[in-house]
């Protein structure tokens, strides 16, 4: 370690209690940006839930080939206080996606400090790249990933012609939200994958040659993710499958500029 380096080191020291201060301050300014974003979220979570319906009811304008205009649609609730612990939970979601940009940027203050400069400038565009990725992970969801769940769930619907029996999606409040949140959580973490490769690379722990070669495992591993982190249907673990291999192989196109040097000079 060069003197430059040991006096970054002593520079950046700072006792117990100085850091267990600062973190205790940034977490009580993520609460207080999280309270009021959950407040303003809940306000308006009537609205948010209306609009989270809305593949719902495209979904079923196409299924059942009825126009929008025509469709009489029901979200239904069964216990008194069902739709409001509903619209809770809600607006902590969207809290949480509101302020995501605050909890990395706090992160990554909280960190900095123990980091070298050059350390400083590589992992501050990661920082801001996460809540891209976060935020591309719950489009997919809502313009995606959604629209297909109900389609194929919309599909399974039969109307019995000789019977006179009919099955019918019955849907409800509570099922509908925790699928909604359960699918933008996983999408949006499941998406932060190329930071982690591209930290790995640059850090020099793992190269682009070795995960390339190890495609096969990485295919098996994102297969059992897919299985186990989606709800139990087939059009959610296919999706999120297929879209977290695309980003492994991008990733690995992305660790090819953010491995050091020499490693880069004895590929070639």
């Amino acid at each position: 370690m060069s003197t430059v380096e040991k006096d970054e080191v002593e520079a950046s020291r700072a006792p117990l209690m100085e850091h267990l201060i600062e973190l205790r301050q940034r977490l009580m300014l993520v609460i207080g940006f999280l309270l009021v974003a959950f407040i303003g979220a809940f306000l308006v979570s009537n609205v948010l839930y209306e609009w989270l319906l809305l593949p719902y009811r495209d979904a079923a304008a196409v299924t059942r080939g009825v126009p929008v205009e025509e469709l009489d649609l029901t979200a239904n609730f069964f216990a008194p206080l069902e739709f409001f612990f509903v619209r809770l939970k809600l607006a902590l979601v969207a809290a949480v996606i509101v302020i995501f940009p605050v909890i990395a940027w706090q992160v990554y203050g909280f960190v900095a400090p123990g980091l070298y400069n050059n350390e400083r400038g590589a992992f501050l565009p990661f920082m801001v790249l996460s809540p891209g990725l976060f935020g591309l992970g719950v489009a997919f969801v809502y313009f995606i990933v959604l629209p297909m769940v109900m389609r194929f769930s919309l599909g399974q619907e039969q109307v019995g012609a000789e019977t006179g029996l009919s099955i019918e999606l019955l849907l409800n409040v509570s099922d509908y939200m925790n699928l909604i949140t359960t699918l933008m959580l996983v999408f949006g973490i499941s998406f932060q994958m190329p930071i982690l490769m591209m930290l790995l690379a640059k850090a020099g722990i793992v190269r682009s040659q070795t995960m390339l070669k190890g495609w096969r495992f990485a295919v098996v591993g994102i297969a059992l993710f897919a299985a186990f982190a989606t709800p139990p249907d087939p059009v959610s673990q296919i999706l999120l499958g297929g879209a977290l291999l695309l980003l492994y192989f991008l990733s690995i196109g992305a660790m090819k500029f953010m491995e050091p040097k020499e490693d880069v000079e004895s590929d070639s």
